[in-house]
């Protein structure tokens, strides 16, 4: 197995959810990330996923070209040929965090284009797509991701919506860290009552326990996983009391109606982690922490052969020093170990489908 097909992502889901383990969802910019993060899941016997920002997608295209829907594809078709190479795990590619401003640009597009592509036969480039709603009204959050369920059914991917604020920074939008960022048992609810529990298309749902994009000092961030709890039991509850309509067919697993992404993850405790994923976390995203990783080699690499790197003094530095190669492998296989023990974390290593 390679990329995931629409089936094998959604028998990835179903094994995360059914053995209480979650998929880490590591973000990548380039080439070499890809490339780190999928030696990460070989070293780690794990699937996983890979996905790519907003401005990781313009990033991917070229600087000139600066095109999230160029660079997402080309980011895919990359990772489909790659990726070839590692029989042993199933990944699956994911578009992160986009927010309504960009869904004309980007997600609605990319839908369009594998929507056609299921209509001749093909599988599409990516298994999931994520609309970001934390920055608008939930009723308006949801009207939105109806249409985009829909449009996934098409596409034969898979929806990730977003309930409530995740605060910090990333790729330029920011949130404040409040109340803000803690969504309540009437969130799931309104979510349930609008987008079904898997009868009208299968999504995954972030709802917001506190969490905060980027690195801060113990004691900024206060993460209450309790709240996944909380909305999972509050949404079954009203499932078996008739507040929320029973469809045939659903695969509903008792107290935990959700599948639940853990966002702003980077900096969380094990504790936390573990927390989070028994309460039915089948995805959570990686990407402060995998850049700290990458970037944190370089950084060594280029202290420490200083004089080779630069220059100096008219003399000539040593080529195989700033040959890129030789600082890019150390930065691969640095992040390679961050996602390997991310695996590790979440309880995915050693369980690859095979």
């Amino acid at each position: 197995m390679t990329i995931a097909t629409p089936a094998q992502y959604a028998e990835m889901l179903d094994r995360a959810r059914q053995q209480g383990f979650a998929y880490p969802a590591i973000n990548v910019t380039s080439t070499q990330t890809l490339n780190a993060a999928l030696q990460g899941f070989a070293d780690a016997e794990s699937d996983g996923i890979i996905q790519v920002s907003v401005g990781g997608s313009a990033y991917f295209s070229g600087q000139r070209v600066n095109d999230r829907v160029t660079g997402s594809l080309a980011m895919a078709a990359f990772a489909h040929e790659v990726a070839r190479k590692y029989p042993n795990i199933t990944v699956a590619l994911h578009t992160d965090h986009c927010a309504k401003q960009y869904l004309d640009s980007w997600v609605r597009p990319l839908l369009d284009i594998e929507a056609e592509e299921v209509r001749r036969g093909h599988e599409p480039m990516f298994q999931s797509h994520m609309w970001d709603g934390s920055t608008v009204p939930l009723a308006e959050n949801l009207d939105i991701a109806e249409e985009l369920l829909d449009k996934s059914q098409a596409a034969h991917t898979i929806l990730e919506i977003e309930i409530g604020a995740v605060g910090g920074e990333e790729d330029g939008h920011s949130a404040e860290i409040n109340e803000k960022l803690y969504s309540s048992v009437s969130d799931g609810i309104a979510v349930a009552r609008k987008l079904g529990l898997g009868e009208h298309g299968r999504y995954i749902a972030a709802f917001t326990f506190g969490n905060v994009h980027g690195a801060y000092k113990p004691g900024v961030v206060k993460l209450r996983p309790d709240l996944l709890k909380d909305i999972q039991h509050g949404v079954w509850d009203a499932l078996q009391n008739g507040e929320l309509a029973k469809s045939n067919g659903m695969n509903v697993i008792p107290d935990k109606p959700f599948e639940l992404v853990f966002h702003g993850g980077s900096g969380s405790t094990p504790e936390e982690i573990a927390e989070a994923v028994s309460y039915g976390v089948v995805k959570m995203n990686i990407d402060t922490d995998t850049q700290y990783a990458f970037t944190r080699a370089v950084a060594n690499h280029m202290f420490k052969h200083y004089d080779s790197v630069l220059k100096i003094d008219g003399e000539v530095g040593d080529k195989k020093e700033y040959d890129p190669r030789s600082w890019g492998r150390e930065a691969e296989d640095s992040m390679a170990k961050r996602v390997v023990e991310a695996c590790e974390q979440l309880g995915s290593a050693g369980k690859a489908m095979h």
